[in-house]
């Protein structure tokens, strides 16, 4: 099933985005199984949205990827607040 994650960074900036984006996701696109993301300021911090083939291929990146990566030079610091969902309703244009 579509597997959603958001990732919160309070206090984070399009910067440290910029530099954890760079760090890890491939230079070709999104990483393998993400069909979705979108990132972007809002009040306190800065807000990731990703949108998986499923629940497994979320956590494979988290735990081969993401988490091995962390922290980065000059990106995010300390933990976000993390939300998931399986999708039930997915629309595109």
């Amino acid at each position: 099933m579509t597997y959603l994650m958001t990732h919160f960074w309070p206090g984070g900036t399009e910067d440290q985005y910029r530099t954890n984006l760079a760090a890890v996701h491939p230079a070709s696109g999104l990483p393998e199984g993400q069909t979705f993301h979108a990132a972007g300021p809002t009040e306190g911090g800065f807000l990731i949205a990703a949108v998986w083939e499923s629940k497994e291929h979320s956590d494979r990146f988290l735990s081969e990827v993401l988490i091995p990566s962390m922290p980065v030079e000059g990106g995010f610091a300390g933990q976000p607040e993390e939300r998931v969902a399986e999708i039930v309703n997915l629309e595109t244009a």
